[in-house]
């Protein structure tokens, strides 16, 4: 079958020119990005061969599994780990609504790990036949680039099979690093942290970003004393800082232990755990130390340097607004390219390279009004603009509009834990620039704020839209106050 494929803006008859290599694409890496361009490619009518490594929980240099991080140590086994944690609570609260609940309640970690496990391994095997209802052609074992158009795949048992390809795409994603302090062998990350054996029982997390934020609230769910160290002021750089705000406060009620400012300078271990030594003099013993400091992009192994692939000094994979790197037969998408590291993204990303190569239709990724949640106890969730971001970018005045209310549910339980929601908006045109929301539900309710923020909704197309009552989301469509105006140049001022 005649194909047209859309290369350089000029779409060319390649029928003939497909015929001299074994596949019209090979993909490394079968995460997210990569199962989505293989199948997509697919689809409209290519010829796709991808590999991965074999599968296990615990990643490795030689290990890893179709579905890649996201589906087996990641996003799924992770929120799987929240809605449990997110239960101790929640009978907490059920007391005052009429449940009459034991002083002791037992958990039992194995058996969620046994479940969580389950699930990843359906998720997995979903993926497999999603590759071979598409007629993708899955290869196990590791792969890498040998030539411009040809890929070599070593298999489990050595066995080293080469193939050509008209386009190579690379998506191998990430890997959580670990910190060069010394006894950093002493510690674990995010892999190991969703296989652990035994529940902790003190646990010290070092890091500030999401991952870090999640497991604290984890563990702290699940009965930990957990003791959270981060570089700056508050956790979560990068996020609003009114929102970081509340979230610290939230961790630090929920009993979770936060050191701002603070390092870790060494771990040692002892007869009663690992010591943990900060970078203040202090000293603690733990028996799980969680490195949550980043991940750098799996490019290592991949051969891409010899081959004249330019990457970035952090390895990640350079390429254009189109995924496509300065080898013209050679892409990339996902995480190893270190642009906007979501898995919703690697997934777009992944549409568009196919549309792009094999559909006829030149598409690149749009990075604007892209929500994403931390799934901490309760979440945060964000689109658009943070107010600091809005000032620095915005020609005019911010208008920024708060609601901090107490949830209906914790009127009758008790908690004494506010939610908080947040809209940004440009004062002279009245289009509201960022959304963000900590509170129960808050993923939910971003994603379609999402799409009006998508669709350049401004605040009085908000004010005009009828609430559902009672629910948190409305106050969302009845934030008629301005809490404040920043002028031009101005600086953000919470009124936390």
């Amino acid at each position: 079958m005649a194909r047209k494929m859309l290369v350089d803006g000029e779409l060319n008859q390649t029928n003939q020119e497909q015929a001299h290599y074994d596949f019209d694409l090979f993909v490394i890496g079968a995460g997210s990005g990569g199962v989505r361009a293989a199948r997509f490619s697919a689809n409209y009518g290519a010829k796709v061969g991808i590999c991965e490594l074999p599968f296990h929980p615990i990643s490795s240099e030689v290990i890893g599994g179709v579905g890649g991080t996201c589906v087996i140590r990641g996003c799924v086994p992770k929120k799987i780990l929240v809605y449990g944690a997110a239960f101790g609570g929640e009978i907490e609260d059920a007391r005052n609504y009429g449940w009459e609940v034991n002083e002791k309640l037992d958990f039992n970690w194995k058996k969620l790990l046994h479940k969580k496990t389950d699930e990843i391994l359906r998720l997995n095997g979903i993926y497999k036949r999603l590759l071979s209802n598409a007629g993708v052609k899955l290869f196990e074992g590791e792969g890498k680039v040998v030539g411009l158009n040809e890929v070599e795949v070593t298999q489990l048992d050595g066995t080293k099979l080469s193939y050509s390809a008209k386009h190579i795409l690379i998506a191998t994603g990430s890997r959580a690093q670990r910190p060069p302090i010394p006894g950093q062998e002493l510690g674990i990350t995010s892999d190991e942290a969703l296989s652990l054996d035994d529940l902790p029982k003190h646990a010290v997390v070092l890091g500030g970003g999401y991952i870090a934020v999640e497991f604290a609230s984890i563990w702290r769910g699940l009965g930990a004393t957990i003791d959270l160290f981060f570089r700056k002021e508050l956790p979560l750089r990068g996020f609003d800082d009114e929102m970081r705000t509340v979230v610290a406060r939230n961790l630090e009620g929920r009993g979770i232990n936060l050191h701002p400012q603070t390092n870790l300078k060494e771990l040692i271990k002892t007869d009663n755990g690992i010591k943990v030594i900060t970078d203040h003099g202090d000293e603690l013993i733990a028996d799980v130390v969680l490195f949550a400091t980043g991940r750098a992009p799996n490019s290592k192994r991949l051969n891409l340097e010899a081959v004249g692939v330019e990457l970035d000094k952090t390895g990640a994979v350079k390429v254009d607004e189109y995924s496509r790197t300065n080898i013209p037969s050679i892409w990339a998408v996902g995480d190893v390219t270190n642009r906007m590291n979501l898995t919703p993204v690697a997934l777009m990303e992944g549409t568009c390279f196919a549309k792009t190569v094999f559909g006829g239709e030149s598409s690149k990724p749009d990075y604007n009004s892209v929500p994403c949640a931390v799934f901490s106890i309760p979440p945060l969730s964000i689109v658009g603009l943070s107010e600091e971001q809005a000032i620095e970018q915005a020609n005019g005045d911010v208008l920024v509009f708060t609601s901090t209310f107490n949830p209906m549910k914790n009127t009758i339980s008790g908690r004494q834990e506010k939610t908080v929601m947040k809209l940004v908006v440009d004062a002279e045109t009245d289009k509201v620039l960022g959304a963000s929301m900590c509170g129960p539900d808050a993923p939910e309710i971003m994603q379609g704020i999402a799409v009006a923020l998508k669709c350049g909704a401004t605040k009085a197309q908000f004010d005009s839209t009828v609430g559902i009552h009672p629910s948190a989301a409305e106050e969302f469509v009845t934030m008629r106050s301005v809490s404040r105006r920043i002028t031009a140049g101005g600086k953000p001022k919470t009124n936390l």
